[in-house]
């Protein structure tokens, strides 16, 4: 909303300092601080509403060293984290980005569905919270709404040349002959394309047409029969990693503060022409706003961990932890670096996939020898390390040296061509 206050008081009386606040970099310095100050100045009130709503965790004893302590800690503040995600994402991003209103849209909607869950579980007595059939109800319509506004919206496209669009039969969304365009860009087209960013693969890039094609169906008219359900399972599991990631204090939310680091630079590298093209990325307009989005995203993960931190005051609850993992998700999906999630989100997918493990070798092995064993100790993984008897606050500093580890692996892949 400031942008465009500043942006029209600059036309009427030819304000000082309106370039510096078009800059992406500057919008998004200034919103990394003010959600950092946001949720470090109202996570103390919300953190006594919540005592006084006597609205604590609920524990139960799996045997874990310290874990009984953690009974009547707070819960529910993710409501912190949301409120300083949307605040200077509303106050300095241009509101009619259609990356801007798909990620406020995801914010808004997970945390609501992680809200009832958590309010269920609290003022309802119920330890299971909302059913997980509906919670993956929400999930799934989530998912379907990314996927098909990034088949069908018309500001979402990617810049070729002309001859390229032609051979590949893309649609021709616009021309680029806008000013704003350096001259050697303006024999360019904006196009619609299922092309998406993958490291090692011939020319950088991928379409998820071609595999389509290779079994027999017109790429152009059942694109969506592949990349919807994608969608939906990338959006899905991310969020449910996420999930399963918050059980040690600041784990979720220091991963998740560090995967939002290496977005924010994903997403200015997309978004500005020059840099583009020499690291042979897809360039994406429009796509510059997801750094304002990211930096409000990367001050409230931060300003979250101050209170999140061992010994925690808060936990964020599923209203914070489903909110983070799927806006990961979707900001991967916006900028086209889905493919590398396995990467970035390399702890959210260990977690989630030693949970996997240990529920169907149990399950196995009950059938075949009458009892069930297990792999891990206890899943998810970093439980196993607790029954190992190593301290919590070592488990969450090693999972974030891991997760920084993988988050500048995913970051040179942009050059490892």
């Amino acid at each position: 909303m400031l942008y465009y206050l500043i942006e029209y008081l600059s036309r009427e009386y030819d304000l000082p300092g309106e370039n510096m606040f078009r800059s992406l970099p500057f919008r998004m310095s200034i919103c990394v601080i003010l959600s950092l100050i946001i949720a470090l100045l109202i996570g103390n009130r919300i953190i006594r509403s919540l005592k006084r709503l006597q609205i604590g965790e609920t524990v139960r004893d799996l045997g874990l060293e310290g874990q009984m302590q953690k009974a009547g800690t707070p819960t529910m503040g993710g409501l912190i984290i949301l409120l300083a995600i949307l605040v200077p994402c509303l106050l300095f991003a241009r509101l009619d980005n259609v990356y801007i209103i798909l990620l406020l849209l995801t914010t808004v909607w997970m945390g609501a569905i992680g809200f009832v869950d958590d309010y269920i579980k609290i003022f309802k007595k119920n330890k299971q919270g909302l059913k997980a059939k509906f919670k993956l109800f929400g999930q799934v319509v989530l998912g379907l709404i990314v996927g098909m506004v990034m088949l069908y919206h018309q500001d979402i496209v990617v810049r070729m040349t002309q001859q390229e669009a032609e051979q590949r039969g893309y649609p021709i969304v616009s021309k680029v002959y806008d000013q704003s365009d350096p001259p050697l860009y303006s024999g360019m087209v904006y196009v619609k394309s299922s092309l998406t960013d993958v490291p090692f693969l011939k020319g950088n890039k991928f379409d998820y047409q071609t595999l389509l094609d290779l079994i027999g169906l017109n790429g152009k008219e059942w694109i969506w029969i592949f990349f919807i359900p994608m969608t939906i399972i990338i959006v899905t599991g991310v969020s449910n990693g996420s999930n399963l990631t918050d059980g040690l204090d600041g784990l979720a939310t220091g991963v998740s503060a560090i995967i939002a680091l290496a977005l924010v630079i994903l997403a200015y590298v997309s978004g500005n022409t020059i840099i583009a093209e020499y690291l042979n990325i897809l360039y994406l307009p429009y796509t510059g706003e997801l750094v304002i989005f990211g930096g409000s995203f990367l001050g409230a993960c931060i300003g979250f961990l101050w209170y999140n931190s061992y010994p925690a005051r808060v936990f964020m609850g599923d209203t914070g932890s489903l909110t983070l993992g799927a806006i990961i998700a979707v900001m991967a999906i916006a900028l086209r670096k889905e493919l590398l999630i396995p990467l970035l989100c390399g702890i959210f997918l260990v977690e989630i996939l030693s949970v996997m493990i240990q529920v169907y070798y149990f399950k196995y092995t009950k059938r075949k020898y009458g009892e069930g064993r297990r792999i891990f100790r206890m899943s998810p993984l970093h439980h196993h390390f607790q029954k190992l008897g190593m301290h919590e606050a070592k488990i969450v500093t090693r999972f974030w040296i891991v997760g920084v580890m993988l988050a500048v692996l995913t970051l040179i892949t942009l050059k490892v061509r």
